[in-house]
């Protein structure tokens, strides 16, 4: 993983990115890992409010967001990284939390579809695929899939990129997650660049307790 992040890793990212002057970070982020386009993206207030009453090292997550999608479909999104043991369990923790914070925020607004974003250090599952997604349902349900939880799991460990090849967006921000060829992915995305300045600028001015 990025060494840049990797201390406190959803501290540090939280303290950066979890500001309205750096939600076109996360905005970009969160569209190219869940293939969408987002007309209006705004930070919840549940992580700011906690962190008030949570020890600075305390790991819940990186962003809680409400995303407009540019077909007027509302979600909510958390994303963190996650590691330790029972990861299932955390991820599963994880979405209720989010999920369930969005009804303390506007007591009129909706309840919609909650997509959490985990990323892992490590590898969770004997398959390929570095992006995999977990559908939470019961047996024999037969509604449109859109409507049951849905967590996203990146697998760093698992993404590979080809040297000398163009990369996409997804695979540039898998790049500067995994510290691999990050300087090709800054050129890719002014997104990433500007994240990896606030980073710098971060463990610059960091004081140690």
């Amino acid at each position: 993983m990025n060494r840049k992040f990797v201390s406190k890793s959803n501290f540090v990212l939280r303290r950066v990115l979890n500001t309205e002057e750096n939600v076109d970070i996360l905005k970009e982020f969160i569209e190219v890992m869940l293939n969408l386009e987002i007309k209006e993206a705004k930070i919840n207030p549940y992580l700011e409010k906690m962190k008030e009453h949570l020890p600075a090292e305390e790991n819940f997550g990186i962003a809680d967001l409400r995303i407009k999608t540019t077909e007027n479909e509302e979600r909510n999104v958390g994303i963190q990284i996650i590691d330790g043991e029972h990861v299932l369990i955390k991820m599963l923790l994880y979405y209720v939390q989010v999920h369930a914070n969005q009804l303390e925020y506007d007591e009129y607004r909706e309840c919609v579809k909650t997509n959490t974003i985990n990323i892992l250090d490590f590898v969770l599952n004997k398959g390929l695929d570095y992006h995999s997604r977990m559908v939470v349902k019961e047996e024999n349900m037969t509604d449109i899939i859109n409507d049951y939880p849905e967590i996203h799991i990146l697998q760093l460990p698992k993404f590979r990129i080809e040297k000398n090849k163009d990369m996409t967006l997804k695979q540039a921000w898998m790049s500067y997650l995994k510290g691999e060829n990050t300087e090709e992915a800054i050129k890719k995305s002014k997104k990433i660049k500007k994240l990896d300045t606030l980073l710098e600028k971060y463990w610059r001015e960091e004081v140690m307790e």
